[in-house]
């Protein structure tokens, strides 16, 4: 590298600034960027489009898809753990224990609970799917469906039976892929 009689490199003003010129890496043409972009748009502008016109023709979705959170009320026991469990408190469980006569003649009655009230905030959930995790009971399952959607945001409390509506869209999930475990419940 040569130097000046300052003794700071040729290619280096006064100020520390360089005046060398910006060359093109590799030798590449300056506009070569440019034209490779305008080449994708254009082959992109003829393909097929693969965009859904929602309202008037509706997507299939996959059978595992989370969709919405659906209630089976007969399973559920009032337990409460789907309501301690979820991160953003938007379950909302009521229920009373009722006396059951006994299964067998000359037993104590029986005490069972019964749910009174059971809602999902959907403008609180963030979907996380914890809740269906830990019911030991699988009273509640994911839905396909995803078109629930309303005008007010008071509306998307979904009461028991609205939930219940949505046990009525659930299919039956494919088998396990090869090599995957099936989810076990541990008893305690």
């Amino acid at each position: 590298m040569s130097e000046t009689s300052t003794g700071a490199p040729a290619n280096v003003d006064s100020n520390g600034h360089s005046t060398k010129r910006a060359t093109p890496v590799g030798g590449q043409m300056p506009l070569k960027g440019l034209a490779k972009g305008m080449w994708v748009t254009l082959r992109e502008l003829f393909r097929r489009n693969q965009t859904v016109q929602y309202p008037h023709v509706k997507e299939e979705p996959h059978p595992r898809a989370r969709g919405v959170i659906g209630l089976l009320e007969e399973n559920c026991t009032v337990c409460m753990l789907c309501a301690r469990e979820c991160p953003d408190w938007c379950i909302y469980i009521e229920g009373h224990k009722e006396k059951r006569p006994p299964r067998r003649a000359g037993a104590k009655p029986r005490t069972r609970q019964v749910l009174d009230r059971f809602d999902i905030d959907y403008s609180l959930c963030m979907y996380c799917g914890i809740c269906v995790d830990v019911c030991p009971f699988d009273a509640l399952h994911w839905s396909p469906e995803y078109d629930y959607t309303e005008f007010g945001i008071a509306e998307m409390l979904h009461d028991k039976k609205r939930l219940g509506h949505w046990e009525n869209t659930r299919r039956d999930q494919p088998a396990y892929e090869k090599g995957s475990k099936m989810k076990v419940k541990v008893k305690k």
